[in-house]
């Protein structure tokens, strides 16, 4: 029986294969820079064949966040559906080490379990190919009331939109929330979803999510425009806290009351920005959930997202909580 969990992190539970290439690679494959593309299992299979050398780990946005939030030292669920095969028992072996309360079942037939080719060009931007394979498996019965009843936030990333049954895993989530008195985080995770499913994302935001994660673009495409000026009184009214990411530029954290710019923190050398958000949202929220002020918790999240963009992958290599009681004091 779990007692309590600070964020339960529900998403699409996927293994990143990360690799380096050049703009021309990238052109030359079709592949939108910046941004996550679907792409199927043949699709995948050639991609990788076209590849250089690789890193293959566990990943997915919302376990990323999680992973995160467990280093920090909270309590952290994630929901997210696999399949019984070897890239589904790596990524649970590796999110249970991790220190994430993780038992959604897995799929015992259908797709293999999901991969996302990430490729980092010389100007750290990061292009995802991804097959979402056993990721579409998730549906309602796959979330846990009991952990999610407990929860302080639940996490959500907006890529879960692209499945109708995932969509209604969303909703049931959000109503546990709502009815246990649960908040909602979420993260709008790609300009392209954003673009795919702007309506809907406009009304939950409006109408169930507390904390909003988002980085520039995504929130100029949200609001459709291309001045951030504009849209900053405009999203103060819609959701309690939003968190605008900018990169290299820092972050503004909006609420109701006041507009807050946070300079980045510095970072010697930038290897690789995959999971630079998701590290954010997991300072920003461990510090939320421990009743830090949304500054010292910018500042956290801004501090956990430049551990993670010093080297390859997006599972924190250093002590974050040392890193935090370092910077912080």
């Amino acid at each position: 029986m779990i007692k309590s969990m600070s964020v339960v992190a529900i998403g699409n539970a996927i293994v990143d294969i990360i690799s380096h290439c050049d703009d021309d690679f990238l052109l030359k494959e079709n592949i939108k820079k910046g941004a996550m593309t679907l792409i199927d299992a043949e699709r995948l299979e050639l991609l990788y064949a076209a590849i250089g050398p690789s890193v293959q780990m566990s990943g997915g946005s919302a376990s990323n966040t999680a992973a995160g939030l467990a280093a920090l030292g909270s309590s952290t669920g994630y929901i997210g559906k696999v399949r019984d095969d070897k890239f589904g028992r790596v990524f649970r072996q590796d999110i249970i080490a991790a220190g994430v309360h993780f038992d959604t079942s897995a799929a015992l037939n259908g797709p293999q379990t999901a991969c996302s080719i990430v490729l980092v060009t010389p100007d750290k931007q990061r292009s995802m190919s991804t097959f979402l394979g056993a990721c579409v498996n998730l549906i309602p019965d796959d979330i846990s009331e009991d952990m999610l009843a407990v929860a302080q936030m639940i996490y959500l990333e907006g890529y879960l939109w692209d499945q109708i049954e995932a969509q209604k895993a969303f909703f049931k989530a959000i109503e546990i929330a709502h009815r246990t008195n649960g908040k909602i985080a979420m993260s709008l995770s790609d300009s392209f979803c954003v673009e795919r499913y702007r309506a809907d994302f406009k009304n939950l935001v409006k109408n169930h999510v507390d904390i909003l994660f988002a980085n520039e673009i995504e929130a100029l495409s949200l609001f459709e425009t291309d001045r951030l000026d504009d849209i900053l009184d405009i999203i103060r009214i819609e959701v309690e806290t939003a968190v605008i990411t900018r990169g290299e530029k820092g972050a503004i954290i909006v609420n109701r009351d006041e507009i807050y710019v946070l300079d980045a923190e510095p970072v010697a050398n930038i290897v690789d920005s995959t999971g630079a958000g998701d590290l954010y949202a997991a300072g920003f929220l461990h510090g939320y959930t421990s009743g830090k002020d949304v500054i010292t918790c910018g500042r956290m999240g801004m501090i956990c997202a430049s551990e993670i963009i010093s080297h390859i992958g997006a599972r924190p290599e250093t002590d974050l909580k040392m890193m935090l009681t370092e910077k912080l004091t």
